[in-house]
């Protein structure tokens, strides 16, 4: 089976919860400040300048770069990403795959650090103890189980759209799990790469090309298009 020519992956644009909940935390505030899903959440004005940096980097890529294919996660926040960059520009349609969404979190949801001590006292010893890619959400995911539908995605792209190049516009999760599957690391790897290059920061865009039928990094976590 073939691979992708190019897989171009770019975290959503800064979103309200990714400013009000290290806020509330901070303060240890049991409130947020935000109501609904996580799948709702709405980009600030910041995250909306950012979408509007990506649409200018694409649209100063030659055509022969330009993406074939353009999936995003249903989430509000990666979805309004992609509208607001391709707005003015001849892209191709978006599609949606459940498989691109932001790790489950459970019963921990859209809740705080000092909620989660109050509503489930035992969850943060048990975090520190396990550590971030075993720990398992009440009713939520491990990082294993992001492995898992990713590469069910990876395969499905592999296989469609050989030769092709793709973007994807998802969430932080998902572009260091597919870094982890695609270069076939393990979670100490991970660890480190995290360590170094820091969280993958809004709007950032990583990418992956074919050589010789393997998909080989590119680039990761870039904001130049953003300054």
């Amino acid at each position: 089976m073939g691979v992708v020519a190019e897989l171009i992956l770019i975290r959503h644009g800064q979103s309200a919860a990714n400013v009000a909940f290290p806020r509330a935390d901070a303060q240890g505030l049991l409130e947020s400040g935000l109501s609904g899903r996580d799948t709702d959440v709405e980009l600030t004005g910041l995250g909306l300048e950012q979408a509007r940096a990506v649409g200018r980097w694409l649209a100063g890529l030659p055509g022969g770069a330009l993406p074939e294919v353009v999936i995003t996660s249903p989430y509000l926040r990666a979805r309004d990403t992609w509208r607001i960059a391709a707005e003015g520009l001849s892209l191709p349609a978006p599609k949606t795959d459940d498989r691109l969404v932001d790790r489950l979190t459970g019963e921990l949801e859209m809740l705080t650090e000092a909620a989660i001590r109050l509503r489930f006292p035992d969850e943060p010893a048990r975090f520190e103890q396990e550590g971030e890619y075993v720990y398992r959400p009440p009713g939520g995911e491990t990082f294993d189980d992001i492995a898992v539908r990713l590469t069910s995605f990876l395969d499905d792209l592999n296989r469609d759209h050989a030769g092709e190049r793709v973007l994807v516009v998802a969430h932080d999760s998902v572009v260091l799990v597919l870094r982890r599957v695609i270069e076939g690391l393990d979670w100490h790897r991970v660890a480190e790469i995290v360590a170094q290059a820091g969280q993958v920061r809004n709007a950032s865009i990583t990418s992956f090309k074919d050589s010789s039928g393997r998909l080989v990094l590119d680039r990761y976590n870039t904001v130049d298009h953003l300054e």
